[in-house]
């Protein structure tokens, strides 16, 4: 028997929100373009991840989640930028996994969702390594602002923070629970 998670509630209130009244479409090209911002600047923290995306430029992703989606253009010189309304992607990702309850513990726990893919092979690989081997440095953007010494007590205090919520979730799931994604790389398919 399937032990449910005490807060499986919260996937009824995240279905209530997304069906009831949508965002105007300004805010939610706002929000595309600051996560574009923030991609581009981890991006630019390794040269590596740059050089493989300029191999690919002019190419387009897209990245799908419920009615969510916002599709990527590589650039010249081996960024992001928001591509055209319209424009036919190379690659699509989506995401299969529906609730966002299963998707956060997952992440908490350090999987992969599933993903559907479709499309250009050596984008799809390309971006996979980005997803295996780039990571915010956010200890190194705190120290910007409030110098080394505070940044590394801050980031400590998340990382000790983040380990007992991984070990709460993982505790509260069980290994054949009630979470769908156990099992990405079973989904994980290229056109």
């Amino acid at each position: 028997m399937a032990t449910q998670s005490p807060f499986s509630f919260l996937d009824g209130i995240f279905d209530r929100v997304i069906s009831g009244p949508q965002p105007p479409q300004w805010l939610v090209h706002e929000v595309h373009q600051r996560a574009v911002l923030f991609i581009n600047h981890v991006l630019m923290q390794e040269p590596e991840a740059m050089e493989r995306l300029r191999r690919q430029k002019g190419r387009v992703a897209r990245v799908q989640w419920r009615a969510y989606s916002m599709a990527l253009l590589v650039t010249p010189a081996g960024l992001f930028n928001l591509a055209h309304e319209g424009v036919v992607p190379d690659l699509r990702l989506e995401v299969t996994e529906l609730s966002p309850l299963a998707l956060a513990q997952g992440a908490l726990r350090g999987d992969k969702p599933s993903i559907r893919i479709e499309g250009d092979v050596q984008l799809a690989a390309e971006i996979n390594w980005l997803v295996d081997h780039v990571r915010w440095d956010l200890e190194e953007d705190l120290a910007k602002l409030v110098g080394d010494a505070p940044a590394h007590q801050v980031t400590q205090a998340a990382r000790r923070a983040a380990q007992a919520l991984r070990q709460f979730v993982g505790a509260r799931v069980p290994s054949g629970g009630v979470v769908a994604a156990t099992a990405p790389a079973a989904d994980r398919t290229a056109a």
